[in-house]
């Protein structure tokens, strides 16, 4: 009798960061470096919105895929502080726009430290990043960072513009999620590819695979706006309604709802508040769109996997694998 055959060993988010400690440990220890400056407020800020907590999933990405695709130098220590400079630049703006005052469980930087200094620090992780490109002396990394950068702030405005239209269709909805969060985690993926100086098609694989790890991810925390408890969520539940934004579940629920219904959810997204959040949530689960926002999550997922079938066997492939599947299982 021939013995059957075991299962691939399943990774948990634990074990993924462990693979990664070294390498982490190095990025953190050149962020705080990084965020060092003569001027004390500059230094609190930056230093309070780094150590807020959070994953890291994208300097993580670009270590990961660094070490995949066979990278053995150090810029991918630089390239991933890059990124979480970048990412937490957007969030201090973020903040400030949408009048936050929760993240990750704590106070926002602007409720702590007011709306000034969270711009004006925002652009000081902005231009740090940029000095930190000019160190890796690649000017391909530099034209993929600065792109980014680009269209993710495009991706702002266009969501500025979305808010409060309750007319926001699915396909506008995804061009801005692509350019608000998916677009940081393709450049991340595709850094590593240039990094290790690998072929088109291997740079194509990153991509695709950033860019759906990063689309599911932002379809994740969309739905979690709607059925996650704010201990879970690290912000207050509701936060995207009360700010007027037509993200996918509402979409769905008005697509699929009464006509009573489509009135209470085009109300809610013109005028914002929560004050109607219990009816809003019963319409959103009622119509099936937490189901749709997941499997288009799961879907996403799936085809970021599909990108890595061409990529060399390695623990370190399989923690990208796992990644993916963490980004649609998460609860926060």
């Amino acid at each position: 009798m021939q013995p059957a055959e075991k299962s691939p060993a399943v990774l948990l988010f634990e074990d993924v960061t462990q693979l990664a400690r070294e390498d982490m440990g190095e990025v953190d220890a050149l962020i705080r470096r990084s965020l060092q400056s003569d001027v004390m407020l500059v230094s609190q800020v930056s230093e309070y919105i780094v150590t807020s907590g959070g994953k890291r999933l994208r300097p993580l990405i670009v270590l990961l895929a660094s070490r995949a695709l066979g990278y053995r130098g150090n810029q991918q220590i630089d390239a991933a502080a890059i990124i979480e400079f970048i990412h937490t630049a957007t969030l201090l703006h973020d903040d400030v726009v949408d009048s936050s005052d929760r993240r990750r469980g704590r106070d926002t930087a602007n409720t702590v430290f007011g709306n000034q200094a969270s711009v004006l620090v925002g652009d000081f992780l902005y231009s740090r990043a940029f000095q930190m490109m000019v160190d890796i002396g690649r000017m391909r990394v530099m034209q993929i960072l600065a792109d980014a950068t680009n269209t993710i702030a495009a991706g702002e405005v266009m969501q500025l513009m979305n808010v409060h239209d309750p007319d926001v269709t699915e396909a506008a909805y995804r061009k801005v999620i692509y350019r608000k969060t998916a677009r940081l985690f393709e450049a991340g993926a595709q850094i590593a590819a240039v990094l290790a100086e690998r072929d088109p098609n291997d740079e194509s694989a990153m991509i695709c695979y950033g860019q759906n790890l990063g689309t599911a991810f932002q379809l994740v925390d969309d739905a979690l706006d709607y059925n996650a408890s704010p201990e879970e969520l690290g912000k207050n539940l509701g936060d995207d309604l009360a700010e007027g934004k037509p993200t996918l579940p509402l979409i769905h629920a008005m697509t699929n709802c009464t006509e009573s219904e489509r009135k209470l959810l085009r109300q809610a997204i013109e005028q914002g508040g929560i004050d109607k959040l219990d009816e809003i949530q019963a319409v959103v689960e009622s119509t099936g769109a937490l189901q749709y926002t997941a499997a288009r999550a799961q879907e996403a997922a799936d085809m970021a996997i599909n990108a890595l079938s061409g990529i060399p066997d390695s623990d370190y492939k399989e923690a990208l694998i796992a990644v993916a599947e963490f980004a649609v299982k998460r609860r926060s």
